[in-house]
């Protein structure tokens, strides 16, 4: 009788081990929800909408949560402020307008006649030219990068990134070889690049009076700030840093692939995505075919 009774009472005991653990696990979630802050729930729903299509909403609003909240781009951001206030402050400055003196001197920039020094293909990205073109990149980032951040978490939106900022520099060395670069607009043109691909591919699902009213704001501020760029490199009158335009360009086209295919991925891995193979082998081709123009072909060689 003794052991009968250990007997049935055993499953009871594994249900109840089991129903603690389940009941661990969802204070856990809830714990990192933010589930009790009607705030947080406001704004992931606000989020959900202008970053996913209908049928990831659900997906997106069960699992979200602001820890951790959006580093990445709060850092890179306010990495590039502290330089900008670096060289605009402690440097000698005749305005802040366009900054010159000290700039071009900078170790951080791309130039041409410093190509050796590779890190330059990468750190452009932590200087700016000048007040408009910091506040700018900022807004733009900002608006933009958190909410990417929130729904598709750092590491791809920091893939993202540096995809088109290595991008932006290396087509800038192919296409425009003689111009030095600055600022961090082929990592924001990528994240546009590959939200607006998103908003293209999913327009019917995205509710079409939104999407239409997101591709116009993207079109607005592309073109606005696309045109400042042509008017810096080519019309400005004012004498300081030429830079190159093609870092928007190119920053937009890795977001238009690689950026595409991360964030489309948002209910699985991308890493299984065979289409961001695809887009990892194209780009590897095209760095490839940078580093070989700029050691052999480049007019900066002479």
């Amino acid at each position: 009788m003794e052991m009968a009774r250990l007997n049935a009472g055993s499953p009871a005991g594994v249900r109840d081990e089991e129903e603690e653990e389940e009941e661990e696990v969802m204070r856990r979630e809830e714990a990192g929800r933010c589930g009790s802050c009607p705030s947080c729930e406001s704004l992931h729903n606000t989020v959900s909408k202008w970053m996913l299509p209908e049928n990831a909403r659900t997906t997106y609003l069960e699992r979200a949560s602001c820890l951790p909240p959006p580093v990445f781009i709060l850092a890179i951001s306010a990495a590039e402020l502290a330089m900008f206030i670096y060289y605009a402050v402690w440097k000698p400055q005749t305005q802040w307008i366009t900054l010159d003196t000290g700039i071009s001197e900078s170790p951080l920039i791309y130039r041409p006649d410093k190509r050796r020094e590779a890190w330059r293909f990468l750190s452009y990205m932590l200087v700016h030219a000048g007040i408009e073109h910091i506040i700018g990149n900022l807004v733009l980032q900002l608006v933009l990068g958190i909410p990417l951040e929130l729904v598709h978490k750092g590491h791809r939106v920091g893939l993202v990134y540096l995809a088109g900022v290595v991008g932006g520099s290396l087509a800038s060395s192919i296409c425009d070889p003689l111009m030095g670069l600055v600022g961090a607009s082929g990592g924001v043109y990528a994240l546009i690049g590959g939200y607006f691909m998103n908003v293209l591919v999913n327009f019917q699902e995205m509710i079409p009076l939104f999407g239409a009213i997101r591709l116009l704001l993207v079109f607005f501020i592309v073109g606005t700030d696309v045109g400042f760029a042509l008017y810096r490199r080519f019309l400005s009158p004012m004498a300081g840093l030429k830079v190159s335009f093609v870092a928007h360009i190119a920053g937009g086209l890795a977001g238009m692939s690689v950026g595409y295919v991360i964030f489309s991925s948002f209910n699985k891995n991308f890493i299984k995505d065979p289409r961001f193979w695809i887009c990892i082998m194209a780009y590897l081709l095209f760095v490839g075919f940078a580093v070989f123009f700029n050691v052999f072909l480049s007019p900066a060689n002479q």
